[in-house]
């Protein structure tokens, strides 16, 4: 997707796009950093946008593991149809309904979730929904992996998970926090 045509989506997003430019190489490394390719089976992705993380997870995955990618934008989404890809699951909804859909697709838990999901411009009561249903779903030893781009969403983050280590890469456009968070 073009630069013109991301800044047309983020302009007539009502608030669901929270970037200004898709996310770079370096911060798609340190978000996927965290994940043992070897042994998860199933990885949800929040927010995929343009597909920059969904095309690094699925050059990393095991042929028989599952993404789960949930997306609102319909731009974005055709975008993503793109990719062809047995293991990619396109959902077109809001990822406070990931446990309708990790059961729907035949699945008790989940080993990773990687969100974009722009907190900031989401209200609280969806924030809270997202991070709970999340919580539901990983497996005990499963990470919920989210980026922002400040350290407002700590106190947040910490209210659902027990531990909460943060990451940070200078090396995006606006440089971004990644919140690496366990059960």
């Amino acid at each position: 997707m073009s630069q013109k045509k991301f800044i047309s989506e983020v302009l007539k997003s009502t608030g669901t796009i929270g970037a200004l430019s898709p996310s770079s190489s370096f911060l798609a490394k340190k978000m996927l950093a965290p994940i043992d390719f070897s042994t998860a089976n199933c990885i949800v992705e929040f927010g995929p946008g343009t597909g920059v993380f969904t095309h690094k997870l699925l050059e990393k995955m095991k042929p028989d593991s599952k993404l789960l990618s949930l997306e609102i934008n319909p731009t974005f989404l055709e975008e993503l149809r793109k990719i062809e890809d047995p293991r990619l699951i396109l959902i077109s909804d809001s990822a406070e309904k990931v446990q309708d859909y990790i059961n729907q697709h035949g699945y008790t838990s989940v080993d990773y979730i990687v969100s974009s999901l722009p907190f900031a411009m989401i209200p609280d009561l969806v924030v809270d929904k997202i991070l709970e249903n999340s919580g539901k779903v990983l497996s005990p030893e499963g990470k919920y992996i989210q980026f922002q781009y400040s350290l407002n969403a700590k106190k947040k983050l910490e209210s659902y998970f027990s531990e909460v280590k943060i990451n940070f890469t200078p090396l995006n456009l606006p440089p971004a926090f990644i919140y690496i968070c366990k059960k």
